[in-house]
């Protein structure tokens, strides 16, 4: 058994005393059987979504030299704009131009530690030419740091938590992050990578939630079911896309599942597709810590496990291992190294060297069988006791 459709959710459901029990019925179902659904009636006001939009599309027609004024390999923070086929997600290249951005931030002092240097100023492309695009994004970005908060209290009733179980998570000044992204169609890609169709390749999104603004009409989101089979997550007027991220699913101890996704490139002569997805942040100083999730909850992820079996195929493995890393800023700075390798040779060659030499190494080891403590999504029974591999 497994989900076949995306849930819609309506938002507005949330802010009434007498619906609000059924909308969190309805967001339990989503974060233990999909981790990845729809919320509609965000608040958000329509003339800010045309702006985003507007303004985003608006960057990508700009001259190639004032996009790379900005480009992301400028700074050690892996904000800034990424020209076309310039990012690797497992192990291939995404076929799409981007710019990062994130909540303001100052510099890191120097003897703060290196995955401070994720924390720092954005880089704005030049306002002669884009007059509204930072006041725009700057409004959107938090617009959306209010409303990831208010979902994750939503997350955390769902599970039959306090509202502010996550609250010890967040710096007060968090930072969260945006990416407006052009996937061109396959005939704009460069002749010999035509036959192509990664605009990302599969993966989990890092951090707890984020939410998706499909900008344009085209199709090519898709989400990974529990069969392996790809679920089309189609472009709905007036929505969000919320996927749940493989921290919310460690610190919820496996409940909250984290979906793998994926886009394919647009076909040749419908025009590029446009997305502008935000992602929720967690302090890069937390450590691999969980809540305690109530009996009946873990009942009703086990509940579920034994009826569609432990099983689980997957095309991206938990990114987070335990033992590994002492704080996340840590995990999330070699992840960004392995994704944008030019950003890391220029800044970062020495753990750039060790990320390719780790991965020649676990190309070269025989791969063997599949840990049997291990369950759906690194989580597993060891001694009685649930234990999550992050």
């Amino acid at each position: 058994m497994s989900f076949d459709s995306i849930p819609v959710l309506d938002l507005s459901l949330a802010r009434n005393l007498e619906t609000k029990p059924a909308f969190l019925e309805s967001l339990r179902h989503a974060l233990l059987e999909v981790g990845f659904l729809y919320i509609k009636n965000t608040g958000i006001e329509d003339e800010l979504i045309e702006d985003v939009i507007t303004q985003g599309k608006a960057f990508f027609d700009l001259p190639d030299e004032k996009k790379l004024e900005v480009q992301m390999k400028n700074a050690p923070s892996f904000l800034g704009y990424n020209k076309l086929g310039n990012e690797i997600t497992a192990f291939k290249t995404d076929w799409r131009e981007q710019i990062d951005l994130s909540t303001p931030h100052p510099l890191p002092k120097p003897s703060d530690p290196i995955y401070y240097n994720l924390l720092a100023p954005n880089q704005w492309p030049d306002p002669f030419y884009l007059p509204s695009f930072r006041r725009t994004f700057e409004s959107y970005i938090a617009r959306m740091s209010t409303l990831s908060t208010t979902f994750t209290s939503l997350i955390a009733e769902a599970l039959h938590l306090p509202s502010t179980v996550f609250d010890r998570f967040f710096d007060r000044d968090q930072q969260h992050k945006l990416k407006i992204i052009k996937y061109p169609d396959l005939a704009s890609l460069p002749a010999d990578q035509q036959s192509q169709q990664q605009g990302v390749g599969p993966h989990k999104d890092s951090m707890l939630t984020s939410y998706l603004l499909q900008a344009s009409h085209h199709r090519g989101l898709q989400a990974q079911n529990l069969n392996g089979e790809w679920i089309d997550c189609p472009p709905i007027q007036g929505t969000l896309v919320v996927a749940i991220g493989q921290g919310l699913e460690a610190l919820t101890h496996g409940v909250c599942a984290s979906t793998t996704h994926r886009v394919l490139s647009p076909a040749a002569g419908q025009g590029p597709r446009f997305s502008i997805p935000f992602f929720q942040g967690v302090s890069y100083d937390a450590t691999f810590e969980h809540v305690d999730i109530p009996k009946e909850i873990m009942d009703m992820r086990t509940m579920l496990l034994e009826k569609r079996g432990l099983e689980k195929r997957d095309d991206v493995e938990f990114t987070f291992r335990k033992g590994k890393w002492g704080h996340l800023g840590e995990a999330t700075l070699v992840n960004r190294i392995r994704s944008h390798p030019d950003v890391g040779k220029r800044w970062y060659p020495e753990i750039l060297k060790r990320v390719r030499e780790e991965k020649e190494r676990a190309e070269a080891e025989p791969k063997g069988p599949e840990d049997p403590r291990r369950g759906l999504n690194g989580v597993g029974e060891v001694g009685g006791r649930t234990e999550v591999v992050v």
